[in-house]
């Protein structure tokens, strides 16, 4: 028992804490050899006085209010519990922060209370050294959240004026095979370089956060109507047959992510199959509505369908040219991840492979009683010939390419620089005339706001095409649909404007 006793009291003198003990009314009665060490004072200057000598005397009035408050109510705590900064003071006057843990006891009536005391220099340190990087991470993200807004609007304007003027030089050009040869494989150049900016920017902003979906009902008829529409060219032009399923379902979905999701997945089973078809359906199963893209591509081996999702990762297909960079099956990773959906993927080598989505079933809202087509707006007025157009467009390079194009492809174009020059065009604007704006304008106005006013004052919907580098970020300000106008991401594809002004001016 002597021995435990000699034990227990070395570990009291020695503990990693300092321990000191005080009466009701804060005098010092214990001292261990580690609180002497601690603060610099000998145990006959310690014990017999106040427990404020250790506090810092800007702290002492506080501390003494706090004691008697305790006292009233003693209980096992941390002291400070409320307090950022808590510090104590050695006999040479510096200070460091401490941690204090109270533990109240009694002998008798008497009542005590004994404080373990630590040195937190160190942890503060460590603390402060984290929040400051949190604080830089934090600077970081932000500062790549606003280089994604000048790069989603500004990086794709010079790659707008690219495609313009090779798509001009091709109509000028088509005399001459040999340039005109060398136009079409610099467009499809261009189109890479547009296809690579726009994944880039997407998973970058995906794995930042800085997209948050926004669900609201969305008939699955409709977008498979759009996707259909956007394909069905690329389909033909390698003899591919491309077919979507009938459906009524409407589900809750954000409509700009959902298609996001589905584009990318398409247009990889389109990119990778050299014949055949690619079939996307639905079906409700157990606990979802599983949508399904099955293609007749070249499959992919077991070994590497775990890391098909990975960025920058593509499948050797031997004899299939290499296109992009692998990014399209990550955006469709971050995006499942955002909408909560799951996507697996099931592949045989030479006979193809099935994507499939799973929508959970409490995302399935109801049936549509008819699926509802995409329809072309009507024509705003029979025409003799073609639509007449104003363009609005602040950035001088992209005004002028687009204005050649469209004057090559035989419209009648004025252009205007700003909102206060497009005043004047607008004066004349007839019945069956066309605006095309850049939705982010150099000014307080967006091209939308241009557009609200132009109908109130023509007392009609003029038609109108807008265009945006950041077009997810645009359609989530809007929301809801414009009648009579159509949305096109940056840099435009000549055909999607093309097939927009046809679509509008019923030409």
């Amino acid at each position: 028992m002597e021995h435990i006793a000699s034990i227990a009291q070395h570990l009291l003198q020695f503990s990693p804490d300092a321990l000191i003990v005080v009466d009701a009314r804060g005098i010092i009665l214990f001292a261990n050899a580690t609180s002497r060490a601690l603060f610099g004072y000998s145990r006959e200057q310690l014990v017999g006085q106040p427990i404020e000598m250790l506090v810092p005397e800007r702290y002492r009035l506080r501390h003494g209010a706090h004691m008697s408050g305790y006292m009233r109510d003693p209980i096992n705590r941390e002291m400070g519990a409320r307090i950022l900064d808590l510090f104590a003071q050695r006999a040479d006057g510096t200070e460091f922060p401490a941690g204090i843990r109270l533990a109240p006891f009694h002998d008798g009536e008497k009542a005590f209370v004994a404080a373990a005391i630590r040195d937190m220099t160190e942890r503060r340190a460590i603390s402060d050294a984290l929040v400051t990087a949190r604080e830089e991470a934090d600077r970081a993200n932000m500062a790549k959240t606003r280089f994604l807004a000048t790069a989603s609007h500004d990086l794709r304007q010079p790659l707008q004026t690219i495609r313009l003027l090779n798509a001009s030089l091709l109509t000028l050009t088509q005399a001459n095979p040999e340039v005109h040869d060398l136009l079409l494989r610099q467009e499809t150049a261009i189109d890479s370089a547009s296809r690579l900016l726009n994944a880039l920017l997407d998973v970058t902003r995906l794995e930042l956060g800085v997209i948050e979906p926004h669900l609201a009902p969305v008939n699955l008829a409709s977008v498979f109507n759009d996707l259909h529409h956007e394909f069905e060219p690329l389909a033909k032009e390698k003899s591919l047959k491309l077919t979507f399923s009938a459906t009524n379902k409407v589900i809750s979905t954000d409509q700009m992510l959902f298609t996001q999701l589905l584009q990318n997945v398409v247009g990889n089973a389109l990119k990778y199959t050299a014949a055949g078809s690619v079939e996307i359906a639905e079906k409700v199963e157990a606990d979802s509505l599983a949508i399904t893209v099955q293609d007749t591509g070249p499959g992919i081996p077991g070994d590497k369908l775990d890391r098909i999702f990975d960025e920058y990762y593509q499948v050797d297909h031997s004899g299939t040219q290499r296109s992009g960079v692998g990014l399209g099956l990550a955006i469709v990773r971050e995006v499942s991840r955002l909408l909560g959906y799951s996507v697996d993927v099931s592949s045989d080598v030479g006979m193809g492979t099935r994507v499939r989505i799973r929508v959970p079933e409490q995302r399935v809202l109801r049936e549509a009683s008819v699926p509802v087509p995409i329809e072309s707006a009507p024509a705003t007025a029979a025409m003799s010939g073609r639509c007449r157009l104003v363009l609005l467009e602040d950035n001088d390079s992209v005004r002028a390419a687009t204005e050649l194009f469209l004057n090559l492809e035989g419209f009648e174009t004025r252009s205007a620089g700003s909102v206060a020059e497009a005043e004047t065009l607008f004066a004349d604007l007839g019945p069956g005339d066309l605006l095309i704006s850049d939705y982010h304008l150099d000014g307080p106005l967006t091209g939308l706001d241009v557009l609200v006013q132009l109908r109130i004052q023509k007392n009609r919907d003029v038609p109108a095409v807008l265009l945006s580098g950041d077009i997810q970020s645009m359609m989530r300000v809007i929301k809801t649909s414009i009648p009579n106008c159509r949305f096109l991401s940056k840099p435009v594809s000549t055909g999607a404007l093309l097939d927009a002004i046809a679509d509008l001016s019923g030409y």
